[in-house]
């Protein structure tokens, strides 16, 4: 049994921006509840739309079940996991939220990841732990929902989160948010009220309405009763961070050991806000004429520097660059001393190619600033 997207198209004007993007890019439906696959996700993170109009195809129980079946252990995880899995795996909503999480973040806060699933203290994360993140996206959704009919919003709810109404939440409730805060941001400040939480007593109720997904058995096993350790959580996160990055490196290297300068501009320059990306591939293109290439070495430290780019911030405005330009060794080295990554001189000089508009070797610390930072989130401030 299938159903076109069309079918249901006027929830859209009840999502968030996330929402729809995911609904877009989700392929399977079980009972009423959307998933993607792995191919879906890494669609969802390297292209602008997919490439073909899909609709979501129902899976039975048994098909569910073999899935699950089929999913390696964490300790099996590779920097090819997903393209593996391919669509032999489920993704939900929340998991999809946790994931690009992932994606925008230094491998320092792996560490603060892991201790906020960790509750109790003891090293490890079991199931029960993990599912707190459920309750939180859930609750952050909550308040982001947009009025107007009741039943097309519980319509929408049953899609992302598998139920008709809302539950009673493990978060405290009172009072709202006076600024929008990220998922990440959320996730940090209510785990610690997640500890003073009924969640204890509730915990069995909570897996007991959710299905298990790809995610769940890879990290807590098929029945749930593995647990889960920091060294194999760190290396999920940075397989997967390689992963996304491989993928789009590949996607222009034609099975060469670099790409271009032009094409690294073109992947920087996705997912921003920048309207006339033209100009400046012009100006790079003059102010590059021998074309060297980019490794994939250079070009995962540049995004691993981007992940950092918080800290890269908070450095420039101590030293007082921020209401001027810098050049290109004042540039490398604040990187090096805010964030720990080096950046090639050659990789540097491509930067400031791209975004020198003026050529004269000086970047606009605010104008990349405020690009940059669209770009790490890949469109989603």
């Amino acid at each position: 049994v299938t159903e076109s997207r069309s079918d249901l198209e006027d929830l859209h004007l009840y999502a968030t921006p996330r929402e729809q993007r995911f609904r877009m890019f989700a392929s399977l439906e079980f009972e009423g509840q959307l998933y993607m696959t792995p191919h879906d996700f890494i669609q969802a993170v390297t292209s602008d739309e997919p490439k073909s109009a899909k609709k979501w195809r129902s899976l039975s129980k048994q098909e569910l079940n073999q899935i699950l079946m089929e999913t390696p252990p964490v300790w099996k995880g590779s920097s090819k996991l997903f393209r593996n899995l391919n669509e032999k795996g489920v993704i939900s909503y929340t998991e999809y939220l946790f994931l690009l999480c992932i994606l925008t973040k230094p491998h320092a806060g792996f560490r603060i990841a892991f201790n906020m699933f960790d509750t109790d203290g003891n090293e490890m994360v079991d199931k029960k732990e993990f599912l707190v993140l459920q309750e939180i996206f859930r609750k952050k959704n909550e308040k982001r929902e947009k009025r107007g009919d009741e039943e097309k919003r519980a319509m929408l709810r049953l899609q992302l989160y598998g139920y008709h109404t809302s539950t009673n939440s493990v978060l405290k409730t009172e009072g709202e948010d006076l600024v929008p805060r990220s998922y990440w941001d959320t996730l940090r400040r209510s785990t610690s009220q997640a500890l003073f939480s009924d969640l204890a007593e509730r915990a069995d109720d909570i897996s007991s309405s959710l299905s298990d997904t790809t995610l769940l058995v890879h990290f807590f096993g098929k029945k749930g009763k593995a647990e889960l350790n920091f060294e194999d959580f760190y290396r999920f996160m940075d397989n997967l961070q390689t992963e996304v990055l491989e993928i789009e490196f590949l996607s222009y290297s034609n099975g060469m050991n670099t790409i271009s300068e032009e094409d690294f501009a073109h992947i920087l320059l996705r997912y921003t806000n920048v309207e006339n990306t033209s100009s400046y591939l012009e100006n790079m293109r003059g102010s590059i004429p021998e074309e060297k290439g980019i490794t994939f070495d250079e070009f995962r430290s540049f995004f691993q520097f981007l992940n950092n780019l918080e800290d890269f911030t908070i450095a420039m405005q101590m030293y007082n660059f921020a209401s001027r330009s810098i050049g290109q060794d004042e540039f490398k080295r604040a990187v090096y001393v805010a964030t720990g990554v080096k950046l090639s001189p050659h990789l540097v000089n491509t930067v400031f190619k791209i975004f020198d508009v003026d050529r004269d070797d000086q970047l606009s610390y605010k104008e990349f600033i405020g690009i940059m930072k669209d770009r790490l989130n890949r469109g989603f401030r």
